[in-house]
């Protein structure tokens, strides 16, 4: 059984960047060190860093707060004012492309276009995007029905989704308003990570997707295999591997989200090893 991973799987430029800031904080300073919310999606990645005594909270009132990391998804402008009001050290680990999505929004609304964001209204990236788009803000998903919208629209995009999404809120915004002005402000090794992740879907016979339940884009890489005619499976770690998957199986492929570190793609890999299956050439 030959084992494919895909070349993107795991850290992004902007979580690695993330990660790589706490943990060398964690090691100069002990106590007093928590991020706004979790860091990143990746519950084993959050207890790693709570050994370590980097704690998630969302209480800006706590008297044992000394440093604040902002997580990944960034957070919104009213969270950061207050933050800063408090007086804490505040360590800014949104990623870059987040603060750029965060930097349209605001640009938009200050040049008058109603901001539409393209996104789950549940994710803290997009609760982020909203404080900056303005009060007529609105946050669309894509595949509900749009409400009456303004002459002058602004989009912006939730930095996991797929550009077909946004072609599709663009066809559909053109119906309603005179003037649009558009950000694509998907990340680009998003992109490349479910195109290839897609590409691999197509030459082996299960597909096996690793990180949290609760990241946005692993959950986006699941749907996409899942929708293929291959076998797919989404699991956090390891010990989740079922030997009966891979019964029969000639070839298996791994992908992994963004905020998947090495480690746990590696443990999977060896896992899938000992139940018979070979490194193969990726893709």
């Amino acid at each position: 059984m030959e084992i494919l991973i895909v070349k993107t799987a795991g850290f992004c430029f902007g979580v690695k960047r993330a990660i790589d800031t706490t943990f060398a904080i964690a090691e100069k300073q002990r106590e007093g060190v928590f991020t706004f919310g979790p860091l990143i999606h990746n519950p084993q990645v959050i207890e790693k860093l709570s050994e370590k005594g980097v704690v998630p909270t969302e209480d800006l009132c706590r008297n044992d707060i000394k440093a604040l990391i902002v997580r990944t998804h960034g957070i919104s402008l009213y969270l950061m004012e207050k933050a800063a009001q408090k007086g804490y050290e505040i360590i800014d680990a949104t990623c870059p492309f987040v603060k750029k999505a965060q930097h349209y929004a605001k640009l938009l609304k200050e040049e008058g276009y109603q901001v539409v964001i393209l996104g789950d209204r549940e994710h803290p990236e997009v609760r982020g995007l909203m404080s900056y788009g303005g009060v007529d803000a609105l946050v669309t998903d894509g595949r509900e029905q749009l409400p009456a919208l303004g002459n002058k629209v602004g989009i912006v995009v939730q930095t996991t989704q797929p550009v077909e999404a946004l072609k599709k809120l663009c066809n559909r915004v053109i119906e309603q308003s005179k003037e649009i002005k558009v950000y694509n402000t998907i990340c680009n090794s998003t992109a490349v990570r479910l195109r290839e992740t897609e590409e691999m879907a197509g030459k082996v016979d299960v597909m096996i997707v690793v990180g949290g339940r609760n990241s946005a884009n692993t959950t986006q890489l699941a749907r996409l295999c899942a929708s293929l005619p291959v076998r797919t499976y989404h699991i956090e770690t390891a010990h989740e591997l079922d030997s009966g998957w891979f019964e029969g199986v000639k070839r298996v492929g791994i992908t992994a989200g963004a905020s998947t570190p090495e480690w746990i793609i590696r443990d999977v890999e060896e896992r899938i090893k000992d139940r018979g299956g070979r490194e193969g050439n990726g893709t």
